[in-house]
């Protein structure tokens, strides 16, 4: 018999292909229901065909190792795949530090700057409907808001 390169298989896989030189016979061997080892000649275009199917498989196996993520979940990385994420409790000091003094810096500002700033960041509106409510052109809130 010709030696095949010793390929692995998925599990379900029962088939072993066989080439016997000295004959020119192809074979392909699997265990039957009752367990007996059963062997039965093909021809060359089955054997081919089942061939490139184990061929096939062996490139699946291959890329679904390469290529996907087969880590456990573990507490360090489970919070990496969180959707809404846990704020830390310095984070949220800076967030709160940061708002204060960006608090204090928009009430300094003259009142039509402070307005505007209001209406478009926490109001949510455009820069031409805040021109629209208050008479003024596009281009001065524009500027006030750069």
């Amino acid at each position: 018999m010709a030696e095949r390169p010793k390929r692995r298989k998925y599990k379900d896989n029962p088939y072993t292909l066989n080439y016997i030189e000295s004959k020119n016979i192809y074979t392909v061997s699997f265990k039957d229901v009752k367990g007996k080892l059963q062997e039965v000649e093909i021809n060359k275009e089955i054997y081919k065909a089942l061939d490139r199917f184990e061929l096939d498989d062996l490139s699946e196996m291959n890329e679904y190792d390469n290529h996907i993520e087969h880590s456990e979940i573990f507490e360090n990385n489970l919070e990496s795949r969180a959707k809404d994420k846990q704020i830390l409790l310095e984070d949220m000091i800076i967030q709160k530090v940061t708002f204060e003094k960006l608090k204090k810096a928009i009430n300094e500002l003259p009142e039509i700057q402070k307005r505007r700033i209001k209406k478009y960041y926490f109001d949510e509106k455009t820069e031409q409907e805040i021109a629209d409510e208050e008479n003024a052109t596009h281009q001065s809130v524009h500027i006030i808001l750069e």
